[in-house]
């Protein structure tokens, strides 16, 4: 199979996207499946690029976006209906040193490019504890002031498509909406229940149970298929010889209890079996576990997608009467149908 974009033989009204902070493209092409048109994607990760390109026909470049300015520059061509991102966040996250930093920083970047090219919409996804940092609060005033209306949500990726427990901050904005516009109508479309392995991958890996290596070893660290999998991270890790076990391990290490290879964290990562990986190991586990996972970032994509649509449409609702004959019309869209009511 060939790279990722999609064949067009009609007139393409997609909305247009840019990328920023783009990795190895797992927003993107979750967008993409979403039905949106990925115009070009921007990381300062000279091997994530090469990666992006190895599955994408559009332009994908390597560009500092520290540099405000010259990425205001660069990015603003595209005149595109909508930015996506998730600023490098390992300065807020659970593994990290749990401090704010210069990578932090790169949130606030990402709000000035937004701000100053104003798109229709954006999208910055970030680890779940940067909504409490300094950087986010900075940056969520940049959005306002530009007048966004933004709605905030941590996503459960099990809840949105995916066989993962992981849990992300997003941030959506839309130019002049009330704050909160979407939140609804996301949080409708979410499963009841968490999505497991097996109900994405099937007998797909082989086994029943596998290891993923604890942060320490209060937590469990052996996990079932017919579980969501925990959060994969940007490392991966043999079973230690001196591995205690622990209470909630989903079944004892044996000859059978293996950790997941790359790939496979890929798969539960929702990329699709022939997506391309180049770089070193460590290289490929960095990325596939910085990633958004493809079928959350599609998730979110079809809930714009689905609100962009409904608000078009209410705001080409057209009203008429005819006092003569006592008839009001109501049309919509050129898409939905003119409705009449005799009085």
């Amino acid at each position: 199979m060939g790279k990722m974009d999609e064949k067009r033989n009609t007139p393409d009204k997609r909305m247009k996207v840019v990328d920023l902070f783009c990795g190895c493209g797992g927003l993107s092409l979750g967008f993409q499946n979403a039905g949106f048109e990925i115009l070009a994607a921007y990381d300062a990760w000279d091997t994530a690029i090469e990666c992006y390109k190895e599955n994408f026909h559009h332009p994908a470049s390597c560009l500092d976006l520290s540099a405000v300015d010259h990425a205001i520059a660069e990015i603003r061509q595209w005149n595109c209906d909508i930015i996506i991102g998730g600023p490098p966040c390992q300065d807020f996250s659970h593994a990290g040193k749990r401090q704010e930093g210069a990578r932090a920083n790169l949130t606030t970047c990402f709000a000035k490019i937004v701000s100053a090219i104003k798109p229709a919409w954006f999208v910055m996804e970030n680890v779940d504890r940067a909504i409490t940092s300094a950087s986010y609060a900075q940056a969520r005033n940049i959005f306002l002031n530009a007048g966004y209306g933004i709605s905030e949500l941590v996503l459960d990726a099990s809840f949105c498509g995916a066989p993962q427990k992981r849990k992300r901050l997003f941030c959506i904005g839309r130019l002049g909406e009330e704050n909160e516009f979407i939140v609804e109508r996301i949080q409708k479309r979410m499963s009841k229940k968490p999505m497991t392995v097996r109900e994405h991958l099937g007998s797909e890996l082989g086994i029943e149970h596998y290891y993923r290596h604890p942060r320490n070893y209060n937590r469990r660290a052996v996990f079932s298929i017919d579980e969501p999998s925990p959060t994969i991270r940007g490392v991966n890790r043999p079973i230690p010889m001196g591995y205690p076990g622990h209470a909630q391990d989903s079944a004892p290490i044996d000859s059978l209890i293996r950790p997941l290879t790359s790939l496979e964290r890929a798969r539960i990562q929702t990329f699709p079996v022939d997506y391309k990986w180049v770089g070193s190991k460590t290289e490929q586990e960095t990325m596939i576990g910085n990633a958004v996972p493809v079928k959350l970032a599609e998730f979110v994509g079809r809930s714009i997608l689905d609100e962009n649509c409904n608000q078009g449409n209410a705001r080409r609702l057209s009203f008429s009467s005819s006092p003569e004959n006592h008839i009001v019309t109501f049309a919509k869209s050129a898409r939905c149908e003119q409705l009449s009511f005799r009085l």
